[in-house]
């Protein structure tokens, strides 16, 4: 147990260092774009939808003269940026260490038949679920980078953003089926399939994170 510990701890510990020095380069290369060009392009062409309501040329921001869309402000919010994007980093470690023991307790009830662990489990899975759409509510309403930096064909960061569309929708399912999972085997099932769906993807995009390709 204490050996498995050790390596989750050395694996989260390897994607930090990872995932932070390729984000630093990204904004170091950003602000040095905004810099030295005479006329930057302040947005770039392609966009979360999220984030083009908020930050778009007639973003909510825009209208109503909370951040107006100038070199100014720009530098702002690329500094925004950086700090939301490693805040939905550490939070989404937590969140991946909730899982995983969330999973462990999961197990004992369903293969084990022990549920003295049931209000721990049920009770961690609000703080994970919490923490878990905290985290992604950081990423899709960050400001956007000053470029989209899409590379054809598949990638680490491709490679993320398809597992996410993956562990959101089964986060969504596992937490319908949370209590409906008592009134019906059926509903058991789907919500453990779910559930085991939603680590095991969210588990891939953490590891994709730290992968250059």
């Amino acid at each position: 147990m204490y050996y498995i510990k050790f390596k989750l701890i050395l694996l989260i510990s390897l994607i930090i260092s990872s995932s932070s020095s390729l984000n630093s380069q990204e904004f170091s290369d950003e602000f040095e774009s905004l810099l030295s060009n005479d006329k930057p392009s302040l947005l770039p062409e392609k966009m979360l939808i999220t984030q083009r309501v908020l930050w778009g040329e007639k973003g909510l921001f825009r209208k109503t003269g909370i951040s107006k869309l100038n070199i100014e402000n720009r530098e702002k919010e690329l500094i925004v940026r950086e700090k939301m994007l490693k805040a939905h980093q550490i939070i989404g470690y937590i969140t991946f260490a909730g899982m995983i023991y969330q999973g462990i307790l999961g197990g004992k009830m369903y293969y084990s038949g022990d549920y003295s662990v049931y209000r721990t489990h049920k009770t961690l899975g609000k703080i994970v679920t919490a923490s878990y759409f905290t985290g992604a509510g950081l990423s899709l309403f960050t400001p956007p980078p000053l470029v989209s930096r899409e590379r054809k064909g598949l990638n680490n960061i491709r490679l993320h953003k398809i597992l996410a569309n993956v562990h959101i929708p089964a986060m969504i399912v596992t937490n319908i089926y949370s209590d409906k999972q008592h009134d019906d085997n059926k509903y058991r099932e789907i919500h453990k399939i779910s559930a085991y769906t939603a680590v095991a993807s969210y588990s891939f995009a953490m590891i994709s994170i730290m992968l250059n390709f």
